[in-house]
């Protein structure tokens, strides 16, 4: 949880990686899986940085504000429910982990037929971790 641990301490939450951690895992489920996100994240405007992330090169940074634009203010209010942190907060989390997990879930510069992070919460940690 290297990553998690390290973004939630610049964030200033402390003792808040299992919490994030399954939150990440329900936001994700709710958009449908990895190919959810994805499809979510491109309609909300966030095409060139996602297809940064997918393929091999250098990955687009995204503010946190970008990623409430795309995934939505209820969404990132529930995340920051989950976590107990703010919804700036909650957004700043996603957008300084959302690289990563896709990056990481997607080494063949693809999204997989089979969706890597299906295993949930597990299959979440063994990205951010």
């Amino acid at each position: 949880m290297a990553l998690l641990d390290d973004v939630l301490g610049k964030l200033g939450v402390e003792g808040g990686q299992k919490g994030a951690m399954s939150a990440i895992s329900n936001l994700v489920s709710s958009q449908g899986g990895l190919q959810g996100l994805v499809q979510q994240l491109n309609q909300g405007g966030l095409g060139d940085q996602v297809k940064s992330w997918i393929g091999t090169g250098h990955n687009e940074s995204v503010s946190g504000q970008q990623v409430q634009q795309a995934l939505g203010r209820d969404e990132v209010q529930k995340l920051a429910d989950q976590t107990g942190t703010s919804p700036n907060q909650a957004a700043d989390m996603l957008a300084q982990t959302l690289p990563h997990l896709v990056d990481q879930s997607t080494p063949q510069g693809e999204v997989p037929q089979q969706d890597p992070l299906a295993g949930g919460h597990e299959a979440v940690q063994n990205v951010l971790g």
